[in-house]
């Protein structure tokens, strides 16, 4: 059945979390995720081409090891967030966000009526029946979680119409898009790129909504903690892996030859 989502009440009550973004499509790799202590991964069908079955072992290893686990799904795409909530996914990431009808169609489909549109079902989320459709439902609209991503000029500039939209619950930040939709090609470091994340987060303050950080360079994650933030992604699996294997080769090398 769907467990309460620990990552909702950490930053209702300002503990910090910490997540990946996992681009290596094996339920293994949720496990070990997990078991390194971070709080929550983001399941990611945006940039990669992932097998609903394989989808769906990924969210039960995160059950099963404790993490809270996330999916980013293609914008526009309401069948494959159903999906992922019927899967048992604790939250939705929707990319690419410009305005506030893409968020109202993320929202219709992440939630159950009144809040939504989401159509309603039994199986493993009800516990096959152990649950009645009555306090899932209302258990549903209170734990998942809907996280938009600003990463463009056009976001920016409706970022107050986005936020004012009822059920978005999270910002994340995607400087590397942003950074090339401001002209300033892949520097994310750039001051007008990191004048705009800023921007981002003010706004979340403005309107109560949670602002998730990725802290690329030394200190950024203590100006981050300045500011109350409270929500961290940590970078993405795939990257830590080859840099990782890189050093131990190299390391390797040095200790042997």
């Amino acid at each position: 059945m769907l467990s309460k989502n620990a990552i909702k009440s950490a930053l209702t009550e300002g503990k910090e979390v910490f997540g990946l973004v996992n681009s290596v499509p094996l339920p293994l790799m949720i496990e070990m995720i997990a078991y390194a202590n971070y709080d929550f991964v983001i399941l990611d069908l945006e940039h990669l081409l992932r097998d609903p079955t394989e989808l769906e072992h990924a969210i039960r290893a995160a059950e099963c090891s404790n993490i809270t686990a996330f999916v980013r799904v293609p914008i526009d795409s309401p069948h494959l967030i159903k999906h992922a909530l019927d899967a048992g996914a604790h939250g939705i990431v929707i990319p690419q966000v410009s305005n506030k009808e893409q968020v109202q169609v993320a929202v219709d489909a992440c939630f159950y009526p009144p809040k939504g549109t989401r159509g309603i079902t039994g199986g493993k989320n009800t516990g096959f029946g152990h649950l009645s459709i009555a306090d899932y439902v209302k258990q549903a609209n209170e734990e998942v979680m809907l996280t938009v991503m600003i990463e463009s000029q056009q976001g920016l500039d409706n970022l107050d119409e986005i936020l004012s939209v009822a059920g978005v619950d999270m910002v994340l930040e995607g400087a590397l898009d942003l950074a090339v939709s401001l002209g300033h090609g892949h520097n994310t470091q750039h001051v007008d790129v990191q004048s705009a994340i800023n921007s981002i987060a003010d706004g979340c303050h403005k309107h109560q909504r949670a602002f998730c950080a990725i802290p690329r360079a030394e200190g950024q994650i203590d100006k981050w903690r300045s500011q109350g933030i409270t929500a961290f992604v940590a970078g993405q699996d795939r990257g830590i892996l080859f840099r990782a294997l890189q050093k131990n080769l190299s390391q390797f090398k040095q200790n042997i030859l």
